[in-house]
């Protein structure tokens, strides 16, 4: 039987307090909410943390979607706590981001989804992870809270490598923010082995059209080896582009060129650099019909 290593158990009644535990207990503590990344690396011992914070009295403060006045114009803020399950059920989300419900639905199964939270999935840095890319796709910020007081960063700044993120050991993620931008629509692809698996690889893609013409783009990828979930290069071959077959084949193409997939039990690397090319297609054409109010 896998078993972790032994730990001390405490219970955060507030956000302060959490952070108070962080400090006080060191860099060798970690919070855990629906546990579901973290615990089975306990079990394998690829994690040991001498202190677990249970997060989950949190709930009340840090579940909720939202809109609000942002520095920029309205954008739609998500508590840290909010289950996958929310996140999916939202109209706000469906109306807002349709990527996310398209990689919601395909994120684990029920029971992960009603238990893992938004800001676990960001936190715990799997390079296969799906809100990671759909975070990064559409140019989201996170709110990173410590005793000093809070920072915004963005999502692609967030991850500095696999498993690692900007949040110190005494700090604590406690919302996204997404821009809601006039004129857009999104879309997520996503090859896996069997339902609610880890991604062979995925696509996430926004796009922001005026008139024919594509004014904004986001293109995240996951379980591809790209730095910090996202294609710069694929983006910027739409800007200022009407959406042609070959325009989006070319973006496609310089997302596919800066993969660097693992070959390991989930397919070779070719396979995986091929899946890139073919999913950032799809999701750009999902995504440019959805902005043209076609889907």
């Amino acid at each position: 039987m896998q078993t972790p290593r032994p730990f001390e158990y405490e219970r955060a009644t507030s956000v302060d307090h959490a952070i108070a535990l962080l400090e006080r207990l060191g860099p060798e503590a970690r919070l855990v909410a629906g546990g579901h990344s973290l615990l089975p690396m306990m079990k394998l011992r690829l994690a040991a943390p001498e202190h677990l914070i249970d997060i989950n009295p949190l709930v009340d403060g840090l579940s909720y979607i939202r809109i609000e006045a942002g520095t920029d114009g309205s954008e739609v803020r998500i508590g840290a706590m909010t289950r996958h399950a929310d996140l999916l059920a939202s109209p706000i989300i469906a109306e807002q981001f349709a990527l996310l419900i398209d990689a919601e639905r395909v994120i684990a199964d029920p029971i992960v989804r009603n238990r893992g939270t938004v800001g676990g999935s960001i936190c715990q840095a799997d390079p296969s992870e799906d809100l990671s890319a759909a975070f990064a796709a559409l140019k989201a910020s996170v709110v990173i809270r410590s005793s000093a007081g809070e920072r915004v960063v963005s999502t692609r700044d967030i991850h500095v490598g696999p498993y690692e993120t900007v949040v110190g050991p005494a700090e604590m993620l406690t919302e996204v923010r997404i821009p809601i931008r006039g004129g857009s629509g999104s879309a997520y692809e996503k090859v896996e082995r069997r339902a609610g698996d880890w991604a062979v690889a995925s696509s996430a893609a926004w796009i922001q059209m005026s008139g024919d013409t594509i004014t904004d783009a986001g293109i995240g990828l996951a379980a591809l080896g790209v730095q910090h979930f996202c294609s710069p290069e694929a983006e910027a071959v739409l800007i200022g582009k009407d959406p042609t077959v070959e325009v989006i084949a070319a973006a496609a193409a310089a997302a596919a060129a800066i993969t660097r997939p693992p070959t390991d039990q989930r397919g070779p690397a070719d396979y995986k650099r091929h899946l890139a090319d073919v999913l950032t297609q799809r999701a750009i054409t999902r995504a440019v019909a959805r902005a043209q109010g076609r889907s």
